[in-house]
């Protein structure tokens, strides 16, 4: 799929500009197949260095009405698009606040995951750690890992706060978030973590 993008870019470089290969993206992003999905946002990736700020609320529409339709593609669009603009333009990523809060799951797996670039570089810390707890409350499976993912990745730059952080707020973190905010670790620290949130979480609930 990269390849044919690449190819596609490649034919019509020098013609079109962002909007050009937003609106071809926006045709394949409709499509039912993934691979016809892929295609669109792979050509749109290739215009990166082009990105500004009026294109997040096209990617946010697609994510808003189910046109990803799946993680992958969700992933997709926040690794390729989204991920690239908020590290050329870090105050976009402030609109991520509100993303953690809306009703469709893409949009709140976005929130999360479209961070993910920024934070292991050590950028936008603050910004994660309140995204993540503001998705601890979160019932759906993909949300929890997805905050697990930004959470062990915020923890590549600096490990000592997502260490910190998790044994402040583990009573409140899902299971299946703390299991891969901790992959990082030593196996003995995992324990350790694993050990000491499940004691507040005890302590939370009474048992």
């Amino acid at each position: 799929m990269r390849a044919l993008a690449k190819a596609i870019y490649r034919e019509n470089r020098g013609r079109w500009s962002t909007s050009d290969a937003l609106a071809f993206a926006d045709i394949l992003i409709r499509d039912r197949y993934l691979e016809v999905k892929a295609v669109g946002i792979e050509v749109l990736a290739c215009y990166r260095r082009d990105f500004t700020p009026v294109l997040l609320p096209a990617w946010k529409r697609w994510l808003a009405r189910n046109y990803s339709s799946n993680w992958a593609t969700t992933d997709s669009i926040c690794a390729s698009l989204i991920g690239p603009l908020l590290i050329a333009r870090p105050t976009c990523r402030i609109q991520l606040r509100r993303w953690s809060r809306d009703r469709n799951m893409w949009v709140r797996r976005a929130a999360a995951v479209a961070l993910v670039p920024s934070v292991r570089r050590g950028e936008a810390l603050d910004l994660g750690y309140e995204i993540a707890k503001a998705l601890h409350g979160d019932k759906e499976d993909l949300i929890q890992k997805a905050v697990g993912w930004m959470l062990r990745e915020a923890g590549k730059p600096d490990p000592v706060r997502l260490e910190r952080y998790l044994r402040a707020n583990g009573a409140s973190i899902p299971r299946t978030t703390l299991r891969y905010a901790i992959e990082r670790f030593s196996v003995r620290k995992r324990k350790e973590l694993l050990k000491a949130t499940m004691a507040g979480r005890a302590g939370k609930y009474g048992r």
